[in-house]
């Protein structure tokens, strides 16, 4: 506790600079958050936990905990130093007033607080309170409980209504002997689509966090239902637990992960690395890479300097063991990852992201620390290990050969192809559009509803291609069977980007590739192998926003009367009860087995017509997690998928 004392005399409120108002945020959400969908609703609870991980990781406490609230709000709490309660002495105002109410404000700009910190550099507290319907902050600290609450309320000054208006000063509410902060809000149901908070999402990060922040404790307690759920994250051994945790599902080739760490400072930047790496019999390569605990899921500077500094490290030691000669061709850094899982992380005291929501580092700084690491550290283990090393190198070199057979293959099929769709016809229904930008192409589960699809769809901008049965579970395959594959074949042809290395996007012929399946068992599995197929083979087309899921609906409640026939369709149980009471007394309800049992007209309104439809975007909110759930649900390992779903499934 005396360093605690210490340390919050030195981070008081004149540590706090204002830099612009909070208006803004209400106005363009999407530009701090990222979305008002799911995504960025849970983007909230992140930015207050960065927070509270930034004083942890620091020194400050041990222990965060997260809690869903009965009435749909969320509480994050810590054991920190506490937000600064005094009074800026030009501001005139209370340290958490202005944390929680202006933009840029915080003890982080100038590293003399954090050496590392993950929040927004003070814009993360004060954009959460603007986008609540109200926020309560409780701060211990100095012996007392000092409590304050913003609404979105009318402000005297301005005379008109603000988000995240104080609505009375800073309180004394009681006495302590804690110190820390504890936050309240309730998202604004008038900014998010929805505001339910997701268990599962918070789960998995904070079970990622545990990992990356060894000997920190973190709570998670659910309070929504009648039975209280609690579960705690703690992990002993950092990343070895972690890459334990991704390669759960997969055969690795040697047991023991590679795994070192080093710090630099260049350019007054401090920067500390830590790389953990294991391989695999996995045919893709899976990098997870993190700046001060954030997931990067578009990977930056630190990535890429791995990346470098590890091909480097084994194309000198291939030479050095004479594993090839002057003739042969060598392998590639692709080549040389095939099947390797990798933690990448970097702590850094003045990150630079591209983009508010901090999905890609940009410090050239990073790059020269992490290659210098990679390329030190490996030669030093390739050193001691010479024979493993070599087996490494050795897969490689076979990767590479065959890359090369594969792009032979490939660049066969172009040439056969060409650009035209002749070699489409009778296999597929394409639109006459040629903009991108406004074509979409639906693969459509089934010969039945894929002729009702082609009858069904806007033949200016909508290609069908009717799905038979189900494709091969791509995570089993070897590569040469899965370009083998006839119907993969066609969607690719179609598609236009080639797929792995061969990727391009600005070839893609469609805005939206739309996967179109029954909504029952055997649809879930077509979407979960089409799914497996473009996560593996053409990742970017998820990543860049291109893939969603057609919802096809339950049922058609329907009612016939004097004034004709009323017709809505529910896309769940839920909905169902809610549609009966809108259709009234005498509603008729047909359930849809399937999308073959719709007539064109039906299909078309339900399902494809872009203004009563609904899509499900499919994105990759973090790699680990994708990673690991396509391993364990595609995958050869039989254990961990069936120990998942007797946690899941309902019987």
């Amino acid at each position: 506790m005396e360093q605690e004392n210490i340390s919050t005399a030195s981070y008081d409120v004149t540590s706090l600079t204002s830099l612009e108002k909070l208006e803004p945020v209400r106005v363009r959400p999407g530009m701090y958050i990222g979305s008002t969908g799911v995504k960025g609703l849970h983007h909230c609870i992140w930015e207050i936990l960065d927070n509270a991980i930034d004083e942890i990781t620091n020194g400050y406490g041990d222990k965060a905990v997260v809690i869903l609230n009965k009435d749909k709000s969320a509480t994050i709490m810590d054991n920190g130093r506490g937000v600064p309660t005094g009074i800026h002495p030009v501001k005139k105002k209370s340290g958490v007033e202005m944390v929680f109410t202006e933009l840029h404000t915080g003890g982080k700009f100038d590293n003399k607080n954090y050496k590392t910190s993950g929040g927004l550099h003070g814009v993360g507290a004060a954009v959460v309170n603007a986008l609540s319907e109200w926020l309560e902050v409780e701060v211990s600290q100095n012996g007392h409980v000092y409590k304050q609450r913003f609404e979105y309320a009318y402000d005297k000054s301005l005379k008109k209504n603000m988000p995240g208006t104080s609505v009375g000063p800073l309180k004394i509410v009681k006495d302590t002997k804690e110190t820390g902060t504890k936050v309240t809000f309730l998202p604004d149901k008038d900014v998010f689509n929805t505001i339910d908070f997701r268990f599962d999402m918070i789960d998995e990060r904070l079970q990622e966090l545990a990992f990356q922040n060894k000997g920190m404790t973190l709570v998670l307690i659910d309070d929504r239902k009648d039975e209280s759920v609690k579960k705690e994250y703690y992990s002993e051994r950092g990343l070895l637990d972690f890459i334990d945790y991704l390669n759960e599902s997969k055969t690795k080739i040697h047991e023991n992960p590679i795994s070192f760490e080093g710090e630099k400072e260049i350019n007054n930047i401090k920067m500390y690395g830590e790389i953990c790496m294991q391989f695999t019999d996995s045919s893709t390569e899976n990098i997870a890479s993190y700046v001060n605990n954030i997931p990067t899921t578009e990977s930056g500077t630190h990535e890429a300097g791995f990346k470098t500094g590890m091909t480097r490290a084994f194309k000198e030691w291939t030479k050095k063991l004479n594993l090839i000669k002057e003739k042969d061709k060598d392998f590639e850094g692709d080549d040389l990852r095939e099947g390797l899982t990798a933690i990448v992380r970097i702590k850094i005291s003045n990150p630079i992201f591209e983009g508010q929501t901090k999905n890609k580092l940009g410090n050239t700084e990073a790059y020269t620390m992490m290659n210098d690491l990679a390329y030190t550290k490996l030669c030093e283990w390739i050193e001691d290990n010479k024979e493993l090393a070599a087996n490494f190198i050795n897969n490689a070199l076979n990767a590479a050969a065959t890359r090369e057979k594969i792009k032979k293959i490939s660049d066969a099929e172009k040439r056969k192809v060409g650009r035209g769709t002749a070699p489409l016809a009778g296999k597929i229904a394409v639109c006459t559009l040629k903009d991108p930008e406004f074509c979409e192409f639906i693969v459509v589960e089934g010969d039945s509803a894929g002729g009702s699809a082609k009858q069904a769809r806007d033949r200016r901008f909508q290609t069908i291609m009717p799905s038979k049965g189900k494709i091969m579970n791509t995570e089993k395959q070897k590569l040469e069977n899965v370009l083998g594959s006839e119907e993969l074949k066609i969607f690719n042809t179609a598609i236009g980007t080639g797929v792995l290395d061969n990727y391009k996007e600005e070839e893609l012929k469609y805005d939206k590739i739309i996967i179109m399946s029954d909504a029952d068992v055997d649809g879930y599995h077509i979407r979960t192998l089409w799914m497996t197929y473009l996560y593996r083979y053409m990742r970017s087309l998820i990543a860049e926003g291109h893939l969603y899921i057609a919802l096809p609906p339950l049922y058609k409640v329907y009612k016939q009367d004097k004034k004709g026939e009323t017709v809505k369709y529910a896309y769940s149980d839920d909905e169902l009860e809610k549609t009966k009471k809108e259709i009234g007394k005498g509603a008729l309800i047909q359930r849809y087995k399937g999308l073959g049992e719709m007539n064109p007209d039906q299909l078309w309104d339900t399902t494809l017509n872009p203004s009563t439809r609904t899509l499900q975007q499919v994105t990759i909110e973090d790699a680990a997690k994708a990673e690991k759930m396509v391993s364990l649900l595609m995958g050869d390992v039989v254990e961990p998928r069936k120990n998942y779903m007797y946690k899941y499934a309902e019987f």
